[in-house]
């Protein structure tokens, strides 16, 4: 999504129209009245600000107003719904001296934003999370760097005060990223399992893993990231709903104990591209569906024998398996193919490099 800039006033226009040319699909919207000072490109606006920034709202991935802060957090305070889906803010002075990263500094990639306006424009970049001004790693960066989810949100406030006190944080990580991200700089005792986590008696708990935490194991302190490293391959018959995909893949991500928000794609034949259920389903789950031809398929060795059906059909000896370790880039298959009524699912979760 673009990055809004908003100017009210002339000097704002000029600036803004600096800003424009070196952020990358950035858009200037102007007050009508200092349009002609923008340069070319730039939108002019003739209503309230507050109907412009409504409009833009759900549709830009960050905003830079060059306007007094004041003025801003009025404008954007009914807009407001958690640091994990609101746009980035950034507030400039029309003379250009300070970038603050006003909303979302880390998910949303606020402080970035007032950086690179910052060095764009020779101002100073002004950053007030808390690890940011300690110079310290953060958990919700972490997670976003690796592109994985976070269970509840709210617990990374609570981990990263730890970080901020040097808390002892017992971590339980399945992918090996943790350590090398925080180079040692913060109280952090690696552990082997959820349990030997529980019995270290440290103030903060982080476990990076796909598998559910038992519910016994649930505490205000721990914070779970997701690794989105599951690939469902999915096979399925014309016309199969996404609801009866969707109670095939809850179905068994549960028997595995295996969380959803781990999943990172569905995996499927290309025959089935635009098959209703299997879009809808992806599009329900927020993930990518992968197509692969039959030569593909067909050149994976799976552990299933060759599917009539599959043969018959598309030409592949199978679609579930092969398109799960194709997707998973030769991953582990955690799931052989099970069939239940119209869908035939895969899992298999892609190894670390």
């Amino acid at each position: 999504m673009p990055i809004a800039i908003i100017a009210i006033t002339g000097n704002g226009a000029r600036l803004g129209s600096r800003l424009k040319e070196q952020l990358a699909g950035a858009e200037l919207y102007v007050l009508a009245r200092h349009h002609g000072k923008a340069g070319k490109g730039a939108v002019r606006f003739d209503g309230e600000l507050k109907e412009l920034i409504a409009e833009l709202w759900s549709t830009v991935s960050g905003f830079v107003c060059i306007m007094a802060t004041g003025i801003v957090v009025r404008l954007i305070a009914p807009h407001l719904t958690g640091k994990d889906v609101d746009p980035a803010v950034v507030v400039m002075d029309d003379a250009g001296k300070f970038a603050v990263s006003l909303l979302s500094g880390h998910l949303g990639g606020g402080n970035e934003l007032a950086e690179r306006a910052a060095f764009i424009t020779g101002a100073r970049a002004v950053i007030t999370t808390a690890t940011d001004a300690n110079e310290l790693p953060s958990f919700d960066m972490l997670a976003k760097e690796h592109g994985w989810a976070i269970d509840d949100l709210s617990r990374v406030k609570t981990l990263n005060s730890l970080l901020l006190e040097n808390g002892k944080i017992a971590c339980a990580d399945t992918t090996g990223l943790v350590r090398p991200y925080f180079h040692g700089r913060v109280n952090l005792l690696f552990v082997d399992s959820f349990v030997a986590a529980f019995r270290s008696g440290a103030a903060g708990l982080l476990f990076v893993t796909n598998a559910l935490v038992p519910p016994q194991m649930q505490s205000d302190n721990l914070l779970v990231l997701r690794p989105r490293n599951l690939y469902l391959g999915i096979g399925c018959n014309s016309g199969t709903t996404a609801e009866e995909i969707g109670d095939v893949i809850r179905a068994n991500l549960r028997r595995l104990l295996l969380s959803p928000a781990s999943v990172a794609a569905i995996a499927t034949a290309e025959a089935k591209r635009h098959e209703p259920g299997l879009v809808a389903c992806a599009g329900e789950l927020g993930v990518p569906l992968l197509c692969f031809e039959s030569s593909e398929l067909n050149g994976v060795v799976a552990p299933s024998p060759p599917s009539e059906h599959a043969l018959a059909a598309i030409g592949a000896a199978g679609v579930a398996e092969p398109a799960a370790l194709l997707a998973s880039q030769g991953g582990e298959l955690l799931l052989k193919k099970v069939k239940s009524g119209n869908v035939t699912l895969a899992i298999a979760e892609k190894q670390n490099n």
